[in-house]
């Protein structure tokens, strides 16, 4: 580790992943599982859960996928109580659990279709840092990062989920500097368009290949993996309340 006078050592830490199973949340897991951490999937994709699950532990971690519905508090508690149980601590929380819901005009979109995107888009994240947070403060330490979007900026076709992610914005903004003396940082990252399950289904292969931004492509979940697993880390000793902009120069 560089000589950062305020960095943790590091140790082998308990990382939970919601919506871990695949895209930016399983290549997460990938990526902390590389620095030494065990991990906890917490999705309800169960067949692609259980073949990361085997992936982290060919590389000599340990893991463990539990179904969870983060649309349920009880659930979610569960979850964190069975991760405390079987680990004996837990450090890192990475929400990325969130769908884009129907994409149409405002006037077509149900009440009932904005109450399913923000149930699992904000709600999942406040019930995930509820319960997680509390070990991280009897500890001394913790990170917690959430999938942001620039949808939150006003997404015409998308409203429920643009307003699901505005208020991720504040939420992270809110906690980032509710807890860092404690030694609990919270953070986002925002994606510009990632080449996930969400995003390339909805495009042609000629403008994924060429979608206009200032890099010249989208990015793979590998790359935002990234700059989740540095927020994670006892290298990041001083951005909380941050959402990080990773979107290939597109602001």
């Amino acid at each position: 580790m560089p000589n950062l006078r305020f960095a943790a050592p590091k140790e082998k830490r308990v990382a939970v992943i919601t919506g871990g199973a695949r895209g930016i949340g399983g290549a997460s897991a990938l990526r902390i599982a590389e620095e030494g951490r065990d991990i906890v999937i917490a999705d309800i994709l169960e067949e692609e859960a259980v073949g990361l699950v085997k992936e982290i532990e060919q590389m000599g971690q340990r893991a463990l996928f539990i179904k969870t519905d983060v649309t349920d508090f009880a659930a979610v508690q569960s979850m964190v109580n069975q991760t405390v149980e079987t680990f004996g601590r837990l450090d890192i929380l990475v929400c990325c659990a969130g769908i884009l819901g129907l994409e149409a005009p405002f006037h077509e979109q149900s009440v009932e279709q904005f109450d399913k995107v923000m149930r699992i888009n904000i709600y999942g994240v406040y019930h995930a840092h509820q319960a997680a947070i509390p070990h991280m403060l009897a500890q001394g330490w913790g990170r917690c990062v959430t999938i942001s979007s620039g949808a939150r900026n006003g997404g015409t076709n998308v409203v429920p989920y643009g307003v699901s992610k505005g208020a991720v914005f504040s939420f992270i903004g809110a906690l980032g500097n509710a807890y860092p003396k404690q030694g609990v940082f919270v953070n986002g990252v925002e994606p510009g368009r990632a080449l996930t399950e969400m995003v390339v289904p909805r495009f042609s292969a000629e403008f994924l290949a060429n979608p206009g931004t200032p890099v010249g492509r989208y990015s793979d979940a590998e790359e935002l993996a990234e700059v989740i697993e540095f927020l994670c880390s006892e290298r990041n000793t001083y951005t909380t309340g941050a959402v990080w902009s990773v979107k290939g120069g597109t602001g």
